[in-house]
């Protein structure tokens, strides 16, 4: 067998980070997109950077959005996720130009698909959803954004408008190294079936959501 070896009979050297793979126009409802498609070699995912316009490599407008199958496909009211992409989607194309890194992986902020319904159903019994997390013996936040960062590195970015309420997300590109010159609030107006686990994040995940103070009257 030769599968995988080099020469004289060597293993070829594991490959690292994100190898941009493929491009390919992707006309939306918003507008039309550049899909980057890469591969995560550390973690095995397969990772787009849905692009607009001509992005040039400072101050860009950019969302890393982490993957939420239940908001992003099936709208879901639990999160304000699938706003959230909608939101980001439209604010590049109202711009003129963007990046939003699709970020798989991330599902259930980082838990896995299956974890996360997990602990939406403890969430449905009464706990909060770091509670449910911690419950199930999973951590709070498992996300990481290296491949975020080496995906925006690639395409030419080096600083960047970042539309998020997240302050780690901002942390973790700079540890990166990409520069965060703003942070752009992404405030999807609440709803009763969402209001408490927008509260949790604001108060046990340090999320900047001022907005909910105008919706005291939401249980």
């Amino acid at each position: 067998m030769t599968d995988n070896l080099g020469v004289l009979g060597k293993k070829s050297p594991r490959r690292s980070g994100a190898e941009r793979v493929v491009n390919a126009p992707l006309p939306t409802v918003y507008g039309h997109f550049q899909a980057v498609g890469y591969l995560d070699h550390d973690r095995g995912d397969e990772q787009v950077a849905l692009v607009y316009g001509e992005i040039g490599a400072e101050n860009v407008l950019t969302r890393l959005h982490s993957e939420c199958l239940t908001g992003d496909a099936f709208g879901s009211q639990h999160c304000e996720c699938g706003d959230q992409l909608a939101a980001a989607l439209r604010a590049v194309v109202a711009a003129g130009s963007g990046v939003v890194v699709y970020l798989r992986g991330h599902e259930g902020r980082g838990i896995g698909l299956l974890a996360k319904l997990r602990a939406m159903a403890l969430q449905a019994e009464g706990l909060d959803t770091v509670e449910a997390n911690l419950a199930l013996g999973l951590p709070v936040d498992a996300r990481d954004y290296g491949v975020a960062a080496q995906m925006l590195q690639d395409l030419g970015v080096r600083s960047v408008r970042l539309m998020s309420n997240n302050p780690r997300k901002r942390e973790a590109l700079v540890q990166h190294g990409i520069e965060v010159t703003e942070q752009v609030p992404l405030l999807i107006p609440p709803c009763e079936s969402n209001i408490t686990y927008l509260r949790t994040k604001r108060e046990r995940l340090d999320h900047h959501l001022p907005h909910l103070d105008a919706v005291a009257h939401l249980s």
